[in-house]
């Protein structure tokens, strides 16, 4: 019996601490007013033992009590599904999704506010639920914005009511967890620059599948292929069905080299570099160029079309800084990266330069420092918070 006595307190408390955790109550201005209001009527009736006084605090009592009561039953049993964009940019808002449902089989839940929790933190999105009927269900769109690149963990949502006097305001949280992605800012490049970026790699062009007019290449129809792309002069040849395929006009592979070797106290022009990397990206994918990015020593992608876009944003979002200390080794398997890596142009692309390592690397086409490149780090930073 004695193990019994001591794990009943335990685990009192601990319903406490969840209690504690999920509920939590305010008294607003006007629910401090009615206390001390309420405070001095009792205050009244035990110095002058007047019945009305009594009666009076008593209801004043029971509209504090019933006001607990009703608003505990608004923020109960409710249910929250999210649904979110695989990924977000840095400033750049988007939609998400919250379905709310009411499982209460009698009593409505009135006036409520939603709230996302975001690192123990609060964030209000412009939720307001007037009324939500016993088993009925709503769905309400909100803007989604993030300030900083990497994982934006929500950890649940908070609920608040002030029902029915406005006396307290109730809060209860339900664990809603999802991460998302936020992926660095894509920015206008300069106009300036814009020129100088298009003409890297157009002596390079390689075959490619595509939309053009030149011939790439002749196989069996299949279903689902164009009729109008048969070629009839080898299917009447061979007595097969045969399509041409045509080699993608202006297409060419370039290598985007970013290094991720930065000094701490340079971590803004890191960011603002990561910010020119996806516009790069976001530039030379989406005008059908291929392009490898190697990520200092962490990441070797491949894009060969919008398709691929997604994981080398991603790639981004997760880069890590490495200090100083390590650019000798990044360097090294940067420039082994570089020497093994297929014909083509390369855009090197560095927030930090260190002439002893950068020697060690080859042939580079174009080079984006904050030193040779001030117009395009100053435009990252506009689009970075200070």
């Amino acid at each position: 019996m004695r193990p019994a006595t001591n794990k009943t307190p335990r685990a009192h408390a601990s319903f406490l601490h969840r209690l504690s955790q999920h509920r939590a109550i305010r008294v607003t201005t006007e629910g401090t007013r009615f206390l001390l209001l309420t405070l001095a009527v009792g205050i009244a009736a035990v110095n002058t033992g007047n019945n009305l006084f009594y009666l009076l605090l008593a209801m004043m009592l029971s509209l504090i009590v019933l006001s607990g009561l009703l608003s505990e039953q608004c923020v109960r049993r409710l249910d929250f599904h999210r649904h979110l964009p695989d990924s977000l940019f840095v400033n750049q808002s988007t939609v998400a999704t919250l379905w709310i449902a009411n499982h209460k089989a009698h009593v409505p839940s009135v006036s409520l506010r939603i709230l996302d929790v975001v690192a123990g933190q609060d964030h209000d999105r412009g939720i307001h639920i007037t009324h939500l009927a016993p088993g009925a269900s709503t769905l309400r769109s909100y803007s989604l914005l993030a300030q900083r690149r990497g994982q934006y963990h929500l950890e649940g949502i908070r609920v608040i009511t002030p029902f029915p006097f406005g006396l307290f305001q109730k809060k209860a949280f339900y664990p809603c967890e999802a991460t998302l992605l936020v992926c660095p800012a894509i920015i206008p490049l300069p106009p300036l620059r814009l020129q100088e970026l298009h003409s890297v790699g157009h002596e390079q062009a390689l075959a490619r599948r595509g939309p053009g007019t030149a011939l790439y290449n002749l196989r069996e129809f299949r279903p689902g292929d164009d009729s109008r792309a048969i070629h009839w002069l080898t299917t009447a040849r061979t007595a097969k069905l045969i399509v041409k395929e045509t080699e993608a006009e202006d297409q060419h592979m370039i290598t985007l080299a970013v290094l991720t070797v930065c000094p701490d106290e340079h971590e803004h022009t890191f960011e603002r570099t990561l910010s020119i990397a996806a516009s790069l990206i976001d530039y030379y994918v989406k005008r059908g160029v291929r392009l490898r990015l190697l990520l200092g020593d962490q990441q070797n992608l491949l894009a060969d079309g919008e398709d691929q876009l997604r994981d080398l944003f991603h790639a981004l979002a997760l880069c890590e800084r490495r200090p100083v200390t390590a650019s000798a080794s990044v360097h090294q398997a940067m420039a082994l990266g570089l020497t093994n890596s297929e014909e083509g142009p390369i855009i090197w692309l560095s927030p930090w330069t260190d002439a002893a390592c950068a020697e060690a690397l080859p042939a580079i086409d174009l080079m984006l420092t904050p030193q040779t490149h001030k117009d395009l780090f100053d435009a990252a930073g506009s689009g970075l918070p200070a």
